[in-house]
């Protein structure tokens, strides 16, 4: 017994008769009768009493029609249910502290005014807990600043960023505006946490140049850091996109290193086995630059 022995079962209740059953089907008037004794036979009852040119259905037929009735429309309210989470549904978003604080909101703000009806849950937290949560399928997609571990991680850059050093106005480098390299040895370091973009792209370039750095202070988010630079505790290499008040208030100056760039990528990331669905699909195509 299928959901088809049902479907043609409640046509011929609701047409009268099977001919009539078989135009409103669109199929041949055999195909109706087969069914409807393949019903009878797998639960052994009859289900109509032909009697001359009618139809009629038996108490057994009355039975069936009640749960028929029931059985289909609840699995028109299923379909309906499961093309709407095809539709919209929900996201669930995480992003490292970089992208989740200065891109993230806007990111969801423009999402949610052309998808109404999906609901965004979202995560900020550093690059390596985004990668974990996405292997344990706890998110669906994630935006990163730092470098995926997993090789089960596919990652699509979107954004370009660019982290830059900075200081106290008052401090020896901020009165200088311009320091080597290699002077940076001597400096306080205020760094992010393990696991953060910004902290492995700042250690990368030290240790590919062979420079030794001197930490004091470990935070875990730029707040934390802007302020402790702008009182003079040390120095810091920070995203641009984090100190633009701080500069513009004169709290906070940018150093520039000779020779020295510190740029990456921001990226999407999710599992490579991940189901891409048509909401998914327009949340990637609204981060990707045209």
């Amino acid at each position: 017994m299928t959901l088809r022995h049902l479907y043609v079962f409640l046509c011929v209740c609701d047409a009268g008769n099977m001919t009539a059953a078989a135009k409103k089907l669109f199929i041949a008037q055999p195909s109706i009768s087969q069914a409807i004794f393949e019903l009878e036979k797998h639960y052994n009852v009859k289900l109509f009493e032909r009697l001359g040119r009618k139809l009629f259905i038996t108490p057994a037929g009355q039975k069936l029609l009640t749960y028929a009735r029931h059985i289909v429309n609840l699995n028109q309210e299923v379909e309906e249910s499961m093309r709407e989470i095809h539709d919209n549904g929900i996201v669930r978003i995480g992003a490292s502290v970089t992208v989740g604080t200065y891109i993230l909101p806007s990111v969801i703000r423009e999402f949610m005014q052309s998808n109404p009806k999906v609901k965004v849950v979202s995560t900020v937290n550093n690059t390596t807990v985004i990668e974990e949560m996405l292997l344990a399928d706890q998110l669906d997609i994630g935006l990163v600043e730092g470098k995926v571990q997993s090789s089960g991680i596919l990652h699509v850059p979107f954004m370009e960023d660019k982290l830059v050093l900075v200081s106290a106005p008052a401090h020896p480098f901020g009165r200088r505006g311009k320091i080597t390299l290699g002077e940076l040895e001597e400096a306080d370091v205020i760094v992010r946490e393990a696991g953060s973009g910004t902290r492995n792209l700042f250690e990368s370039v030290m240790t590919e140049r062979g420079i030794n750095w001197n930490v004091i202070g470990v935070y875990n988010n730029a707040e934390s850091i802007k302020n402790a630079v702008a009182i003079g505790l040390g120095v810091s290499v920070i995203s641009w996109m984090a100190v633009q008040k701080e500069l513009e208030r004169k709290e906070l100056t940018i150093i520039k290193i000779e020779g020295v760039s510190f740029k990456r990528q921001f990226s999407i990331i999710y599992h490579r086995n991940k189901y891409l669905s048509p909401v998914l699909k327009r949340l990637i195509e609204l981060l990707l630059p045209e």
